[in-house]
């Protein structure tokens, strides 16, 4: 049976769509629909709903250690306060997962991990673990909203204390007043917006979700579903497990090249990656040239040659163009070679675009 968040109740007053996601009943989009919901994030700001993410610790004087050789990133210099991305590879260098974790000290991490896969990497991390490290599940302790879109920050800074708030990408506040609740702040997100991600008490995000809808409801501040929230990193060009990424697919197959960093001594995953060697099939992003959506596990043509599958697509509500991703093989990978999509028997023109289809103007 699939778990209600602690903002399932609003979703239902706020006529949201429900649906089951990830062992959770969410909105996936409200009556405002999925278009006017993504670009109210391009334009303005969303408030999302993103509390059935899970939340791992690692805590003791070997978390560092175990962090280091459980994931390809490195955290050896990370300083508290900041936000780092990680995948963790299993021993063939294939995808457990992607995640993002929280400094609060050299002997104390939070991990924010994909809520399908919480139960599976909270199995795999306690069977890894060595040495005096508690890796503990905090899941149930804390909902997650995230603000995101250009007018965050003025909509954030009417209910909290603006020099209190985290101004550079990937760091974060603890114990900020938002509303008169108490947030951990990050100036993280998915959608390829500046934003913030709220962390804070089950009992709190009501009250909190509330204040931010009003405070907000004159700058174009509207609540968003999982709708909205997959087609806007899709034009980010983050990928996502379960599309772009699975236990079978490397890192470097994705192009997460920068977050896999094989000059450490040591991390589970690094000797397979090592042996495999330069990938034969890459992420990149596709421009359809015809008219058509390619949705995911659509086959991908060279000359009548089979090169591969989209892995994600969708008519971009911002840059108003089907759009998608795909894993093809690396020699027909370059910046504008015409290639051919399979969509439902329908052969459709494409070309090789530079990922991400979207980027946020700089300020």
């Amino acid at each position: 049976m699939e778990k209600k968040t602690p903002l399932y109740d609003l979703h239902v007053r706020l006529q949201g769509k429900i649906v089951p996601f990830a062992g959770y009943l969410l909105p996936v989009q409200y009556p405002t629909g999925v278009i006017a919901e993504h670009n109210a994030v391009r334009r303005a700001c969303g408030l999302f709903d993103v509390s059935h993410m899970g939340e791992i610790l690692f805590e003791g004087p070997d978390a560092l250690s175990n962090l280091q050789r459980m994931h390809t990133n490195d955290f050896s210099g990370m300083q508290v306060g900041r936000v780092r991305y990680s995948p963790i590879c299993n021993k063939q260098g294939g995808i457990v997962d992607d995640l993002i974790v929280y400094k609060f000290a050299e002997d104390r991490y939070l991990l924010i991990v994909n809520a399908a896969n919480k139960d599976k990497d909270f199995a795999w991390y306690t069977k890894h673990a060595q040495g005096d490290v508690k890796i503990l599940d905090l899941s149930d302790q804390y909902a997650q909203l995230a603000l995101q879109g250009p007018k965050a920050p003025a909509v954030l800074a009417r209910v909290a204390d603006a020099a209190q708030l985290p101004t550079k990408y990937y760091t974060f506040t603890e114990h900020v007043l938002v509303a008169g609740v108490d947030c951990l702040v990050s100036r993280t997100g998915y959608t390829g917006e500046l934003g913030y991600e709220l962390y804070c008490k089950p009992e709190d995000a009501v009250r909190l979700a509330e204040a931010l809808l009003e405070a907000g409801k004159d700058d174009g501040l509207i609540p968003c579903g999982l709708g909205a929230r997959d087609t806007l990193r899709l034009e980010a060009g983050m990928p996502l497990y379960g599309h772009e990424m699975s236990d079978d697919i490397t890192p470097l197959e994705v192009g997460l090249d920068m977050f896999v960093k094989m000059d450490k001594p040591d991390f589970i995953g690094k000797q397979a990656l090592l042996e495999r060697g330069e990938p034969k099939k890459i992420r990149v992003g596709l421009m359809l040239l015809d008219r058509g959506i390619a949705r995911e596990d659509s086959d991908v043509y060279k000359d009548d040659q089979l090169i591969g599958r989209t892995t994600s697509g969708t008519m971009g509500p911002f840059v108003g163009k089907a759009i998608a991703m795909a894993t093809i093989d690396r020699a027909h990978a370059n910046i504008g070679e015409k290639l051919v999509v399979d969509v439902r028997g329908r052969k459709l023109a494409a070309q090789v675009v530079a990922l991400p289809f979207y980027t946020r103007p700089k300020a």
